[in-house]
């Protein structure tokens, strides 16, 4: 048997889940990494609008350390250097600067150091731009893994294009011991979780809020924070600005269907699933989706999840579907999640990616 590893990763925020998506990533793939044996430290910068609305203190399976600035993290250099491997993620402040100490401690002890990529086609479009907000062309020549939550052809890109010595897809995932089915009223026909973001918007005005305009009887929601006050939400659409990690099983109880919507520059790259795939399905609720290029290696459309173009496509679902292919749509889903997309089969991919970015021992000291 392969020995523990002890890991350090730097990433956004564990402590808290407000206006972003990485700490339910985090919190699922790091317990389950620790279930694997392993030992995890998360450093998260200390910063006013997480600390404000902190969820998990004290997680229960890694270390959680606060620090306050990159001053803060030099004091923590020492662990990184003993850990088997450090990993960087994405939008974490002063990212270019983390990720250069990153590498240089692990480096420094012939250890590995890893890039987790859960923003991937909004990084590769700040690239393209030139926008080295929390990456540089440089850094990922440098880590020795590139992990990423979007997979297929952009991974070979990765490699060719910009040098990764080696890029491994790392999607989200569920937990299946927080993310189940519950008992409970049906409340809306259709609902939509996610935080406001102006280029997922268009989509949500097509397939929720213009359904919502037609179809005065039926009921719809809407769940997140930092919408515009300017949106003119139809009476039948019921607005909750934060549902938190713990309610989410309850508000998708509360959906005969749930929408995904994809953000632009997930939808050019293809192979971006979001999280909210998987948690909707293991709650046992069905899926509405707009359509994006690998959409079927994750989920099958027309059995597993629907794909909509429209407004009259989300209406001719809601008045025509009847329950029976509503129910047998979310048994099959979460069938395949509970297969494939579980938090434990992400930290077993994590885990084979380390082992094999290290394989051979430790790497070269520069």
């Amino acid at each position: 048997m392969s020995r523990p590893l002890d890991l350090v990763v730097l990433g956004l925020s564990l402590s808290s889940s407000w206006g972003n998506g990485h700490a339910t990533t985090y919190r699922a793939l790091l317990r389950a990494f620790a279930e694997r044996g392993h030992r995890v430290t998360f450093l998260e910068r200390d910063v006013p609008w997480y600390a404000a609305h902190r969820d998990l203190a004290e997680p229960g399976y890694c270390d959680l350390v606060l620090y306050r600035d990159l001053a803060g993290l030099v004091a923590l250099m020492p662990r990184l250097r003993a850990a088997d491997a450090v990993m960087v993620g994405s939008y974490v402040p002063d990212g270019v600067a983390v990720g250069e100490m990153a590498i240089r401690a692990a480096h420094g002890s012939r250890k590995i150091a890893a890039f987790y990529d859960i923003d991937t086609p909004v990084t590769l479009a700040k690239l393209a731009r030139g926008d080295h907000e929390y990456l540089t062309p440089d850094l990922i020549r440098s880590y020795d893994l590139y992990l990423s939550f979007t997979g297929g052809p952009t991974l070979a890109r990765r490699e060719c294009a910009h040098g990764a010595p080696m890029a491994r897809a790392l999607y989200c995932s569920v937990d299946p011991e927080h993310y189940a089915p519950q008992d409970g009223p049906l409340r809306y026909d259709l609902s939509y979780l996610g935080t406001y973001s102006p280029d997922r918007q268009p989509t949500l005005e097509r397939l929720l809020i213009e359904p919502a305009r037609r179809a005065p009887q039926r009921r719809f929601a809407v769940a997140g924070p930092q919408y515009p006050d300017d949106i003119a939400w139809p009476e039948n659409v019921a607005r909750l600005d934060h549902v938190g990690p713990a309610d989410h099983p309850a508000f998708y109880a509360a959906s005969r269907y749930t929408l995904n919507v994809t953000r632009a520059d997930m939808i050019a790259a293809g192979y971006s699933p979001s999280v909210r795939l998987f948690e909707a399905a293991a709650c046992g609720t069905p899926l509405i989706s707009d359509a994006w290029d690998g959409l079927g290696t994750v989920l099958e459309p027309g059995r597993e999840i629907l794909v909509a173009d429209g407004p009259e496509a989300v209406l001719a679902i809601l008045d025509r579907r009847d329950e029976a292919a509503r129910t047998a749509q979310a048994r099959a889903a979460r069938d395949r999640v509970l297969a494939r997309h579980t938090a434990a089969c992400r930290a077993a991919e994590l885990e084979s990616a380390l082992r094999e970015a290290g394989a051979g021992g430790l790497r070269p000291a520069p």
